[in-house]
């Protein structure tokens, strides 16, 4: 394994931690790695990949890093690849086939992946030492509505029949790490942890009204000129805002968020990494797959989501260990804000009984096809929360995913379609001919009408999609399919629809309770009188960390007093009901029923919803109206009226 290390890796010894690790794992058990950030997490699965008679399968939370890894094993000469969305289907094919004879040493993969029967059924067929969970506290905490499918992973691993497991994260509390250890039979001694204390970075909370804010990043960032910084934010518009802002002021900064375009994100990320760029304002979109050494200033003008959140956004400051400010803005303004994300998630008991009738009406042979963007519009639960009962039903042994794909494919001409069909040989030609005469033209676009394919010339669908996607690896025609459709086996279609609903509600309810917790932990955090990095490391459960670390603010005698909100005008039943007429006309009629109490708060709160979306409810007087109250306190009042 040394020899391994030094000849392949160039490492003559391993860093603390990673020698634990990689011991148990060539040893033949399980393990997690609970690291910081820069830590080395990645070598404690490829060295013991290599040692390791079977294919090593990696599951990660993001494209990006996958690409970033494989990048990195390729230059050192070893045999890795990935199944992502990014490749042809022949791509993923050529992957598949190298692990099937053995020519793999590491596979990389999303865990959607494992949603497809037929990629299941490819894994039953190779063989696998060993299977390694990147961001893995996903599988507790931070599953729900998170990546839901994360949940699902000890269940494959019993499928596949892996031996082994390696449990990668920087961020976990004693309770997420006891559930992980508990779901994957890890032993107490195989779970190593290298301590969550880093002494280069100086943890600060500056107490800044929110009209307060910008002024104090554009002057921080003044002070930092040419410095590798991201501004964290909330919302979309308050990134775009900002950035504006800055620039204004002499800071050049770009936004960066989930709403730009894919070209452009990648464009913006690549100039930061390059040096080009040298602050981003971002949401929570950027950050995962950073790994950028020099980053000196991570700062966060709205509050983070959780301690959590906070954790991993600070992760990415200082990574060569020369000194980095972690500077959160800290108020109480957006409290209201955070908490509507949380609520706004939680969906409503006659919403899950929806879905559930959607189910038993819906299924037939066994099996459940649905388009997620149409149940999450019939049902009124946004798609990811949506996606997570979804998985809830799968752990409870309703459904199980088979596969997907899309219901719509639509073509246009870049050729004379007679071109393409003369380029045709022999029976291809017929078909060719027959593919074409069976879709329906509009103007430009014609849509392939499979049932009309079948019925008239026994053209089979799957070699229709196969024959449209190498017209247009050929240039001759631009593809484009839409309406992913899920395809599900319905295990057991008796359950009581009323007991499950109550039961899926009640979780729902808890992780809602949980992720308001954890909102009002983080704010005593930045409140504390107690060292910032002391504190946070034992939040993680590292009790090594000193106790004056002597260069967070509260060490340097800053003690943050968290300004209190702009006081509120107490809540008058009448004027509240008012203020929902509006909507509760436009319910009414759309459809011939009164809101319920829940709808109505998210309403007022400006909490988007796919109903809410649907009746065009932002354009109606009194959305948002109330979106500066707590949830529970309009709610409250609706209820009392």
């Amino acid at each position: 394994m040394l020899s391994t290390l030094q000849t392949v890796f160039g490492f003559s010894q391993l860093r603390p931690g990673q020698d634990a690790v990689v011991s148990a794992l060539l040893a033949g058990r399980s393990a997690a790695a609970i690291f910081p950030t820069g830590s080395g997490k990645s070598l404690c699965y490829q060295l013991p990949a290599l040692h390791l008679p079977h294919l090593t399968l990696v599951v990660s939370p993001l494209l990006a890093l996958m690409q970033d890894q494989l990048a990195f094993l390729h230059r050192l000469g070893i045999s890795a690849g990935s199944i992502d969305s990014a490749q042809s289907r022949e791509q993923a094919n050529a992957t598949m086939a190298k692990a099937r004879a053995g020519e793999l040493k590491i596979l990389m993969i999303s865990v959607e992946r494992l949603k497809n029967e037929r990629f299941r059924h490819f894994l039953s067929q190779v063989a696998i030492s060993m299977l390694v969970v990147d961001e893995a506290h996903c599988i507790s905490a931070w599953g729900h509505n998170f990546r839901p499918d994360y949940l699902k992973l000890p269940d494959y691993q019993r499928q596949f029949n892996i031996p082994q497991v390696l449990l990668l994260t920087a961020t976990a509390t004693a309770p997420v790490i006891a559930d992980m250890q508990r779901q994957f039979a890890i032993a107490e001694a195989d779970v190593v942890r290298t301590g969550f204390y880093r002494p280069n970075l100086n943890l600060l909370v500056a107490p800044i009204s929110g009209n307060d804010r910008q002024q104090y990043v554009a002057q921080w960032l003044q002070g930092k000129a040419g410095q590798a910084s991201i501004v964290y934010v909330t919302q979309q518009q308050t990134a775009e805002q900002l950035a504006a802002y800055l620039s204004q002021q002499g800071v050049p900064a770009q936004a960066y968020h989930a709403g730009l375009p894919s070209e452009q994100r990648e464009r913006i990320q690549r100039q930061f990494m390059a040096g080009a760029s040298r602050c981003i304002v971002a949401t929570i979109a950027f950050g995962m797959g950073i790994d950028k050494a020099d980053i000196r200033n991570v700062l966060h003008f709205d509050l983070p989501k959780s301690i959590e959140n906070y954790s991993q956004e600070i992760g990415r400051a200082g990574r060569d260990g020369q000194p980095a400010d972690c500077v959160v803005l800290a108020n109480r303004d957006s409290l209201s804000l955070l908490e509507n994300f949380v609520y706004g998630d939680t969906p409503e008991l006659s919403a899950i009984a929806e879905v559930l009738s959607a189910l038993r009406q819906g299924s037939s042979h066994g099996q459940w096809e649905l388009l997620l963007n149409a149940l999450s519009e019939q049902s009124n639960i946004r798609p990811l929360p949506l996606k997570t009962l979804l998985v809830q039903l799968e752990l409870r042994g309703i459904i199980r995913p088979l596969y997907a794909y899309f219901a719509e494919y639509r073509f246009k001409f870049s050729v004379e379609p007679q071109l393409i069909v003369q380029r045709m040989p022999g029976e291809r030609r017929q078909f060719t001919e027959a593919l074409f005469a069976s879709a329906q033209r509009a103007r430009t676009w014609l849509t392939m009408d499979f049932e009309q394919l079948w019925q008239q010339h026994q053209g089979e669908r799957g070699r229709a999609i196969k024959a449209l996607e190498y017209f247009q690896e050929q240039g001759w025609i631009e593809l484009q399919s839409k309406q992913m459709t899920e395809v599900y086996s319905v295990l057991k279609a008796d359950f009581d629809p009323e007991q499950l609903s109550a039961e899926l509600h009640d979780y729902f309810s808890q992780q809602e309770r949980s992720e308001i917790t954890r909102i009002h932990a983080m704010l005593e955090l930045f409140a504390s009188r107690q060292c910032l990095s002391q504190r946070l490391a034992g939040y993680f459960g590292d009790t090594s960390a000193p106790q004056h670390c002597g260069h967070c603010s509260v060490c340097r005698g800053q003690l943050a007093e968290l300004p209190q909100p702009p006081a509120l005008a107490a809540l008058d039943a009448g004027q509240v009901q008012k203020l929902a007429g509006a909507f509760v006309a436009v319910h009414q009629q759309r459809l011939g029923h009164a809101p319920s109490s829940t709808c109505l708060t998210r309403f007022l709160c400006g909490i988007s919803m796919p109903l809410l979306l649907r009746l065009k409810a932002r354009q109606l007087p009194g959305f948002a109206a109330l979106a500066d109250y707590p949830y529970a306190e309009v709610r409250a009042c609706l209820d009392a009226a």
